[in-house]
């Protein structure tokens, strides 16, 4: 079972609908989707809180059913398993078929659930040079038709041209982008100076502002933006990448 089958499955035992668990969360409803459906990695900072929020123990998502390792429970599941040893025979039988029951009324539950329809989202073109994505906003766009496949909680979508964000992102392909606030490492679409870039967003505790490109042999394409430059700088969105990317070194 994957780390969102097991957050998913936590928060339901809890009785948390996505919007409860993202408000408490401070992050948005969609976020809490694209951990469940793993298209992104939850932040260090929000996975502290996830783990106090769902009162499970740090490695409990992270363990896998399948394995040869021992498997963590929470301290709700710990408990149940002491009350379970210590009823009869007969009373773990019961509670043995009324699990059944419930596990098989919710396969038919999921099966009889209509797939999910298609919806659309802006897609922005313009002509770009090398390394810069795509969209003026408020330029012309085409409507997107996009389905399950497609990262849950894109606001938008951006045609990337160039190399710069190779092997990550490639020449030509289309990028679904959230409105989700950028954290150190994040791929984003920004205007620098009414320039439109996709780069890797990276701020330093002296407030400079670091833009990478993915590819370093483009490493002449980042943007460094110290506090007081007075260049101009506005984040469109992050980038739903289906990986975490690391910093330069």
């Amino acid at each position: 079972m994957s780390f969102g089958q097991r957050l998913r499955e936590r928060r339901e035992e809890l009785g948390l609908s996505r919007q409860e668990l993202a408000d408490r969360l401070g992050v948005t409803r969609s976020a809490i989707g694209n951990y469940e459906g793993g298209y992104n990695a939850v932040r260090e900072d929000i996975l502290l809180r996830l783990f106090d929020i769902l009162d499970v123990d740090p490695n409990y998502l992270y363990q896998d059913s399948f394995s040869g390792e021992s498997f963590l429970c929470s301290a709700e599941e710990r408990t149940l398993v002491e009350r379970y040893r210590q009823m009869s025979w007969s009373g773990r039988q019961a509670i043995t078929a009324v699990i059944d029951a419930l596990l098989g009324y919710q396969s038919d539950m999921e099966q009889e659930t209509e797939p999910e329809e298609p919806w659309e989202i802006p897609l922005y073109r313009s002509p770009a040079a090398a390394g810069y994505a795509s969209p003026v906003f408020g330029d012309d766009y085409d409507m997107l038709t996009v389905r399950g496949s497609t990262p849950k909680g894109a606001d938008f979508a951006v045609r990337i041209q160039g190399d710069s964000m190779e092997p990550y992102i490639h020449d030509g392909s289309v990028v679904y982008v959230d409105r989700d606030p950028l954290a150190n490492g994040d791929v984003g679409i920004f205007c620098v100076d009414g320039e439109m870039l996709c780069k890797q967003y990276y701020k330093d505790p002296l407030g400079i502002v670091y833009l990478f490109s993915l590819n370093r042999r483009r490493a002449d394409a980042d943007v460094v933006l110290p506090a007081d430059s007075g260049r101009g700088l506005v984040c469109m969105g992050r980038v739903m990448l289906n990986q975490r990317v690391s910093l330069p070194v």
